[in-house]
């Protein structure tokens, strides 16, 4: 299977499912990689792993953190002073920040440009279906593929909460899709963003990814790759550079998850809470946007759901991760391990680069909803799979909401 995830500049060969990978991004918006135990004061044994903010810059430069946080990374061999001027290039195993709590991610300006942005690869972690012949549980026929229909520009008016996730990695800039979602915390004024705990962390043999930020609208006017060669930052990010200042993804995606062969897949969400690159003009991301997406924890069982609409920017041929598509199926269902929450599927030719992006159906009030994000995919392409979200994922997004409560 082909894994939805983060896609790396260099290609990984394997025998195991591909994740829709992230895609290699020429823009650095993501930050950290480092994967590890579950997160201190979670709270929540399924609430998955908190990783500590990234602290705004005081007027000399310095990043402010917590001195017990500055000690711990200092064990590390990592001085936070030296951080933004490139030190966070160091990706020796003996300094990855492994811990839940050692999340930072400090804002790097002008770092995600438009030219990192449109270089953004695919990674090739595939594997045939036949790996899915031991799996239990309830798992419905193959659905037919549904060819992913490009949406017309400009995005922002058919998809405003719609936009890519950036991200560094030991393997280079990679790139997801991602979701604006409702905050219940600061109704009206979210600033958080849904999309795969891939895109965050590289689960049970990594750690955080570095520099993540979110680029609402990504490529707003559907610019070919050739027009985007000239392109200025704010026709590439026309609603800004938003940088995470906080990530929470599940335990279960940090203890189980991997790049192939669809471990951690039912558990692979994350949030992420974000601030603008420059200060902005006071609003929030949902004001800024105009819109943001409602989750939906008691969706209907996979049966009764009569359609889903995934949306992404998939960038692994014959896509190139400049433009956005859709595709619309109903889903069947996908079973990768009996014990764990059997997961949505359907019919869709996207690729890696679109993972992380949302799955909208008619929620449980009648009205669209967030009910699912892209996970999984077949190394053919023809499908693909997200987890159906429960109690731990609501479980993460009640967390990252509590935390900036009025804020």
């Amino acid at each position: 299977m082909r894994s939805i995830r983060p896609s790396f500049t260099a290609r990984r060969g394997g025998n195991a499912r591909r994740r829709t990978s992230p895609v290699l991004a020429a823009v650095a918006l993501a930050s950290a990689l480092a994967l590890t135990a579950t997160a201190c004061d979670s709270g929540n044994a399924e609430a998955g792993g908190e990783a500590s903010s990234s602290a705004p810059s005081e007027g000399d430069g310095k990043i402010t953190i917590p001195d017990n946080l500055r000690d711990r990374l200092k064990e590390h061999g990592i001085d936070i002073d030296k951080w933004k001027n490139g030190e966070w290039k160091n990706w020796d195993k003996d300094d990855w920040l492994r811990e839940a709590d050692e999340y930072i991610n400090p804002i790097i300006e002008g770092l995600w440009n438009p030219d990192r942005m449109r270089k953004a690869e695919d990674p090739d972690n595939a594997v045939d279906d036949s790996d899915l012949s031991g799996d239990q549980g309830v798992t419905d026929p193959t659905p037919e593929p549904v060819d992913a229909k490009a949406v017309s520009p400009t995005y922002h008016d058919s998809v405003p909460e719609a936009g890519k996730v950036f991200f560094d990695s030991p393997e280079g800039s990679m790139v997801c899709s991602a979701t604006v979602v409702q905050d219940p915390a600061n109704p009206g004024k979210s600033n958080l963003v849904w999309t795969a705990g891939h895109c965050v962390h590289a689960g049970k043999n990594g750690g955080w990814y570095r520099n993540i930020a979110f680029v609402p609208s990504y490529n707003n006017e559907g610019r070919t790759a050739a027009e985007l060669q000239n392109a200025t930052r704010e026709e590439a990010a026309p609603y800004g550079v938003w940088w995470g200042d906080w990530a929470q993804t599940s335990d279960q995606w940090i203890e189980q998850g991997g790049a192939t062969g669809g471990d951690g897949a039912s558990y692979d969400f994350a949030v992420i809470h974000v601030t603008p690159e420059e200060g902005g003009d006071g609003k929030s991301l949902e004001e800024t946007v105009g819109s943001a997406l409602p989750v939906d924890f008691k969706a209907p069982a996979v049966p009764q759901v009569q359609s889903i609409t995934a949306t992404g920017y998939p960038a692994a041929a014959p896509f190139d991760g400049q433009l956005m598509y859709q595709c619309q199926d109903k889903p069947g269902r996908l079973s990768i391990s009996a014990p764990d929450p059997t997961m949505y599927r359907i019919g869709c030719t996207m690729t890696a680069g679109s993972s992380g992006g949302g799955w909208v159906a008619t929620g449980s009030d009648g009205q669209p909803a967030l009910v699912s994000n892209t996970s999984i995919g077949p190394a053919t392409a023809g499908w693909l799979a997200g987890p159906r979200l429960g109690d731990a994922a609501k479980g993460v997004y009640d967390s990252v909401s509590q935390k900036f409560a009025g804020q």
